[in-house]
């Protein structure tokens, strides 16, 4: 279950106001909150490939490296790309984070098409036994783009699948602004019927998992310390993390 946007920006302030440390705006909330899912997220990859190393357990739901696996798993999509009609060259998905594969939906069964650097791709093109074909397809990625192989023209953007992790959406905290006291209220609120809404787009929550609650808490704690320049928050919050760090690899 995906973290709800408004409990961890009630939790952040109410401690903030607690220690009497400061106040955290809206705006300022949604820069970090994004910041520390990103942050999160890329982690996820850092120790899989660090538990991937590891001795596995037999045990079921014991297993570190299948629960990282489900925790970036969530975001794995497929979407075609764009190019112009003319062209063999294919610009990925902007919200691609990280490329796994490819296929080449002209040829039979949608085959997948093999990446290879310009020195492999020069050498193939000197036999006509390794031509690339609709059922063999290749590719040079470079740039964000795939220069696809054979020459099969007419070229769409329907004809290359990109399978891939896409970036989480953008966390969002949405209010709208009391008349009467001046308060913010949050959009999710039973009744809310403030306009305008801001930003526009309403809330949305944290995409990453609820196991991951406390560390998010944790980490727009440390960069709220910054943000109100109050190195005391920033150390509570830095030992609380390095602490679940230290708990997680045991």
């Amino acid at each position: 279950m995906a973290i709800n946007v408004n409990t961890v920006y009630t939790t952040v302030l109410s401690i903030l106001n607690k220690e009497q440390r400061g106040y955290l705006t809206p705006f300022e909330f949604n820069n970090v909150a994004n910041q520390v899912q990103l942050d999160i997220f890329e982690k996820f990859f850092e120790d899989y490939n660090q538990y991937i190393r590891m001795p596995q357990t037999d045990v079921e739901f014991a297993s570190r490296m299948d629960h990282v696996m489900e925790e970036f798993q969530v975001f794995e999509t497929s979407a075609n790309a764009s190019n112009t009609p003319t062209t063999n060259i294919y610009t990925q998905p902007s919200d691609l984070h990280r490329f796994g594969s490819a296929s080449w939906n002209k040829g039979t069964n949608s085959p997948p098409i093999e990446i290879l650097t310009n020195k492999v791709y020069n050498q193939i093109k000197l036999s006509d036994l390794t031509q690339p074909s609709d059922n063999l397809p290749v590719a040079k990625y470079n740039k964000n783009q795939l220069t696809v192989f054979p020459d099969s023209t007419p070229y769409a953007s329907s004809d290359v699948t990109f399978n891939y992790i896409r970036k989480p959406n953008d966390v969002v905290w949405g209010y709208g602004v009391n008349p009467t006291l001046g308060n913010y209220v949050w959009d999710g609120t039973p009744g809310f019927a403030l306009t305008p809404v801001i930003p526009s787009t309403g809330s949305v929550n944290f995409e990453i998992s609820g196991s991951q609650q406390t560390e998010v808490i944790l980490e727009i704690l440390k960069y709220s310390g910054i943000i109100i320049r109050d190195p005391q928050i920033v150390q509570a919050a830095s030992q609380e993390l390095a602490q679940e760090e230290v708990n997680s690899k045991r």
